[in-house]
């Protein structure tokens, strides 16, 4: 069967036959539908989709979802087993190589990383800079742009050789410029990195390490935090990935592209959901308020945060992982009353037919923010942890977009719906 699609033009009654590739047609095979071919003002067609709803990108061998049945992959392998078997740095490494690490790949992986955890005191001095009470994020942003005036070699994008330092600095650097954002909210000293340590307790130590000769984070606590890195470490082309390749392909530094792409991370609708989700379950406040607020949901007056997702018409595999651990983590930690209202808003959501016949299930942030609640870390970190855990995936994407072939400068048309040509009137003439 041949692998086409044939369009009919019903303005001019021409038929054109689109080959089909990877279950795909070029949006650039409209342009040869012309109302007039010798018309040199006619450009042809353009594909118009808001928000890229239906339109590829880019190819790539990265992540693999299916929203439908609730699938998420890195490079084949389900999220289920890296979550149970694997190390944020072992997935990482998968992420960023496309193939799971041997026992001395591994160990050379944790060394180069271990050895880009330190930061210049020039970037704490800039830390320093910031008001007291500066959003964390606002600082990872700046400080992780600022990162490109000290390795100017990073420049150099299409050395390999460089575009592994870029690799290894930012995800070595990213679990210490987010701890020092913290420390400065807080006016404490900063902590040294502790290479002793997994990449996750070596967060937790830089977090919170006070007069302790030596920081030992509960295993519970880190391991729960590490699958967490692990579950947000990809998630093919969302708002910040697309943004991390949109910038990358003007080829600036690496630093400068994922200060970009932390900015797109940075709004409630991304990044910041799961601050939302807290946000609106402290609302509720306890279970005799869940009825009334669910009436309003359906009334269009509220909405459920952390329910629903662009993609998955399923259950989000990541939120079934993270609700699992959740009672791990509350059992060595003080529980909330508000996991039972966040229990009760599943249950309802999973049973009531509003919202089972709208395919909205309980996604990623619906879950994460109670786990990073019951570790201590604030609701204003919830988006750096986001973003430490993503620098991976981003890294990865940044490196396949810029040595595809097919990839240019980003430059989306648009459709113009503005005034005509009109010539200019002086001052004075004007009505």
């Amino acid at each position: 069967m041949a692998q086409t699609l044939t369009v009919t033009d019903n303005r001019n009654g021409k038929t054109y036959e689109l080959p089909i590739e990877n279950g795909a047609i070029r949006s650039v095979a409209f342009n040869q539908m012309k109302l007039d071919a010798d018309d040199p003002l006619d450009h042809g067609l353009v594909c118009y989709d808001p928000a890229s709803m239906n339109t590829a990108s880019c190819k790539s061998t990265i992540t693999y979802i299916d929203g439908d049945r609730g699938i998420l992959e890195y490079r084949g392998y389900p999220i289920e087993q890296l979550a149970e078997k694997s190390t944020f740095l072992e997935t990482a490494y998968l992420l960023i190589h496309g193939d799971l690490p041997t026992a001395v790949q591994f160990e050379k992986w944790k060394h180069d990383i271990s050895d880009h955890t330190m930061v210049h005191e020039n970037v704490k001095n800039f830390i320093g800079g910031f008001h007291h009470d500066a959003h964390p994020m606002g600082i990872l942003l700046s400080t992780v742009g600022a990162l490109s005036t000290f390795y100017s070699d990073a420049n150099d994008i299409f050395d390999p050789e460089q575009r592994r330092m870029s690799v290894n600095r930012l995800i070595g650097k990213m679990p210490t410029i987010a701890a020092l954002a913290y420390r400065h909210s807080k006016g404490f000293p900063y902590n040294q990195p502790d290479a002793d340590l997994s990449y996750a307790g070596n967060y937790l130590n830089m977090m919170f390490k006070m007069l302790e000769p030596r920081y030992q984070p509960a295993p519970e606590i880190e391991r729960a935090l590490d699958v967490l890195f692990i579950l947000h470490a990809d998630h093919e082309q969302n708002c910040s990935t697309n943004t991390m390749r949109i910038v990358g392909s003007s080829h600036p530094d690496p630093y400068s592209a994922t200060a970009a792409a932390i900015a797109a991370l940075y709004g409630p609708l991304h990044g910041g959901a799961n601050e939302v989700v807290l946000r609106m379950l402290h609302r509720i406040g306890t279970l005799e308020n869940v009825p009334a607020f669910i009436a309003s949901v359906k009334a269009g007056k509220e909405r459920l945060m952390g329910f629903g997702h662009r993609i998955y018409k399923n259950y989000d595999p990541r939120a079934a992982i993270i609700k699992r651990m959740a009672d791990q983590v509350l059992s060595i930690t003080v529980t909330t009353p508000l996991l039972d209202v966040a229990r009760e808003l599943e249950r309802i959501g999973l049973e009531d037919e509003y919202f089972v016949s709208r395919k909205l299930y309980p996604n990623v942030d619906f879950y994460s923010g109670f786990m990073y609640q019951a570790m201590g870390i604030p609701v204003e970190m919830f988006p750096v942890l986001f973003a430490l855990a993503r620098t991976a995936g981003w890294m990865a994407q940044w490196q396949e977009s810029l040595l595809d072939p097919e990839q240019k400068i980003g430059r989306p048309r648009q459709i113009y719906l503005g005034k005509t040509r009109r010539d200019y009137v002086p001052m004075t003439e004007r009505a």
